[in-house]
């Protein structure tokens, strides 16, 4: 497709992104232009810090943007409209749902995210309208079913109805498209489980020498029964965050019931 359209996407992108967030509930945590300081540190500045985020170049942002985004969704090589909303729903929930929802929908197995031949070529077999509708509406269901709908719901709904109406005409389909209101930050994206506080709160167990020598000098007096805790304590905890990981992969890409037809 012609990369002229990037341009326009952006564009649009930014308007919906806004810029500098640092949202309590918002799991992207310092943001600016849509970039959160995690992208930031990776792509820029590896000890940045929140007021590294809020002095972001704009230039800064828009080479993130084509580079982990744009670029690695291959949306030069995508259908017009197409490439917007997995474009969008990349920036907004992240690239390994947008990637695994477009194979989704096309009829791939999702096991991975990455958009490659395999996806052109199922993409061009099928009704471009069709699949934009699909993405689109499937990002809505993600995006409701999230525990920060609540708080970003609004302007999420609002986001997704104009990039997918845009994304529609851009496909040839006309469609009434409004231009971009107020800002709709925040990454709709589920929230990583918050990390276990006290890996090994107190070892030592209550009452007895522990109490009458301090737990510090217990220590000192028992280190083989003192590793023994830390042990068993960071055993229990690498399983239950292990059980959290995988819980908050499997609601990330909670699995898109809905596939396109090959066209006849």
């Amino acid at each position: 497709m012609a990369r002229s359209s990037y341009d326009e996407c952006l564009k649009r992108l930014l308007a919906h992104e806004g810029g500098y967030t640092n949202h309590p509930s918002d799991p992207g945590g310092p943001t600016n232009f849509g970039i959160t300081i995690a992208d930031y540190r990776r792509y820029v500045k590896p000890n940045a810090t929140a007021a590294d985020v809020r002095a972001m170049k704009l230039d800064d942002a828009k080479a993130i943007y084509r580079a982990k985004y744009w670029a690695a969704q291959r949306c030069d090589d995508l259908p017009p409209g197409i490439d917007y909303s997995v474009f969008d729903y990349g920036v907004n929930s992240g690239i390994g749902r947008s990637g695994k929802v477009l194979r989704r929908v096309v009829g791939l197995p999702d096991n991975i995210s990455i958009v490659n031949d395999e996806v052109l070529k199922a993409v061009a077999q099928r009704d471009a309208k069709a699949i934009i509708a699909s993405i689109n509406d499937e990002r809505l269901r993600f995006l409701k079913g999230l525990k920060t709908w609540p708080v970003f719901g609004p302007g999420w709904g609002r986001r997704v109805s104009e990039v997918k109406a845009f994304s529609l005409q851009l496909a040839g389909h006309p469609a009434a498209v409004p231009a971009p209101a107020s800002p709709a930050p925040a990454k709709g994206v589920v929230p990583p489980p918050k990390a276990l506080k006290g890996l090994v709160a107190a070892g030592a167990p209550a009452g007895g020498a522990a109490s009458g020598l301090g737990f510090h000098a217990w220590i000192a007096a028992h280190p083989i029964e003192a590793g023994a805790f830390v042990l068993i304590g960071l055993g229990a905890v690498g399983g239950a965050l292990y059980t959290l990981h995988r819980w908050h992969r499997a609601r990330q890409e909670a699995p898109t019931p809905n596939l396109i037809p090959v066209a006849a």
